[in-house]
């Protein structure tokens, strides 16, 4: 059977992804306003974009269909109500109606082809673009004000973080930041919108408007029954048992959610920088987040007797926890770094430990991280490279660049 969406491991063959190729969203970024959009640096738009195209051949030269966000969302706005819908939605999700530039910004943003127009949302508005005669406020016409009407998202090529797919449904997510909290609506339009999804009677696990966030870096599909969450500065503990509940009390194949705490830091922002799954029985990890002789917090979340209830468990070594749930007697965890100070505490910034499995035992990285590659190497896993000096400026890896849609079950 060929499934719309079914993602049951993060190792089976990759068959279908989701990008987004780096645009003019990425030149919108200036000094004054990187920590606000959640940049550290500015990556140069066209090599950022030449080192995309790069990793999206690399996946299609596997045979992997490669989609793109930007194109999607312009299937889905397919008539002029849902463009103008989608548009005033934007709009009020940006604050525009709080400034007064609402009303201007919609005839703007509605004057352009589909496409452009979800090419502008994406990179922002100036100040500057607008036509003076429509600027009537005086802080319109000050110059040192600051300068976008509509925020440019430039972490929208990080598509891994906006939605999920878990099984056959998906989880369609609140985003912690508010920078990025608009992103998810990309997502909610072509899942109701777009030919290829809609009418498919796709369940939604969790839903954007939810109060509590969470995030798709810490979204681990393990197996068909277990699930890892990470507990990050991204993901509330309320809202993955927010989810859990989803999970158990509809019909899914997921038994268990297996919450992983991690230090809430930028260094470690998604459990998936310093934790993914690269074969049956091997993953990586940046040693930094076990505690002496390995203790961590992790909880183990099953259906509760009554609906809406969950049964907790606790549990403190992630070895011993993986074996539990995935029914291994060993299981090999490959350090970022190779766990030397200095190397782990480098390649896991460029993220060393953020890999993306595009089969059992075969991954893609960054190749800056030449120390952990090795390491995977050593254990049996074949790495292929694709290049990272500007694609590692937004602080995520190959598997923060991808939302995988299918995948081939794992036997």
């Amino acid at each position: 059977m060929a499934y719309t969406m079914n993602v049951t491991s993060e190792i089976g063959t990759l068959k279908t992804v989701l990008l987004h190729r780096p645009g003019k969203e990425v030149e919108n970024l200036i000094p004054e306003y990187m920590q606000r959009l959640l940049f550290d640096d500015i990556p140069f738009l066209p090599a950022i974009q030449k080192e995309h195209d790069y990793f999206a051949e690399v996946l299609r030269n596997r045979g992997i269909e490669v989609l793109y966000l930007d194109q999607l969302i312009t299937e889905s706005l397919h008539n002029d109500e849902l463009k103008e819908q989608f548009v005033e939605q934007i709009l009020v999700e940006s604050k525009a109606n709080v400034n007064g530039a609402y009303k201007n910004l919609k005839e703007y943003l509605l004057k352009f082809p589909t496409d452009e127009m979800v090419r502008k949302v994406m990179a922002g508005v100036l100040k500057t673009e607008m036509e003076e005669e429509k600027k009537t406020h005086l802080y319109e016409l000050m110059a040192d004000h600051y300068p976008f009407y509509l925020d440019p998202m430039p972490n929208l090529y990080f598509t891994r973080d906006p939605a999920a797919v878990i099984g056959e449904g998906v989880s369609i997510n609140r985003m912690r930041e508010g920078a990025r909290r608009r992103e998810s609506l990309f997502m909610e339009y072509i899942m109701k919108y777009h030919p290829r999804f809609e009418g498919q009677d796709i369940p939604t696990w969790f839903h954007r408007d939810e109060h509590f966030p969470i995030e798709g870096g810490d979204q681990l599909v393990l197996s068909k029954e277990v699930v890892a969450i990470g507990v990050s500065s991204r993901s509330s503990a309320k809202a993955i048992e927010k989810l859990a509940v989803q999970l158990f009390d509809h019909p899914s194949t997921i038994k268990k959610v297996v919450a992983v705490e991690i230090p809430k830091s930028r260094a470690f922002m998604h459990l998936d920088t310093v934790f993914t799954m690269v074969d049956y029985d091997k993953f990586t990890i940046h040693p930094a987040i076990q505690g002496p002789d390995g203790d961590m917090r992790i909880f183990i979340l099953e259906k509760g007797e009554e609906p809406g209830r969950v049964k907790i468990s606790e549990r403190n070594n992630l070895t011993e926890t993986l074996k539990e749930v995935l029914g291994l007697e060993h299981i090999t965890l490959i350090p970022c770094g190779g766990g030397d100070q200095i190397a782990a505490a480098r390649e896991q910034w460029n993220d060393g430990s953020n890999t993306l499995a595009i089969a059992p035992g075969v991954v893609v990285t960054y190749d800056r991280n030449y120390v952990s590659n090795e390491m995977l190497r050593k254990n049996g896993v074949e790495v292929i490279e694709v290049l990272s000096s500007e694609l590692s400026r937004g602080r995520g890896g190959p598997r923060c660049m991808s939302m995988p849609i299918v995948r081939e079950d794992i036997h």
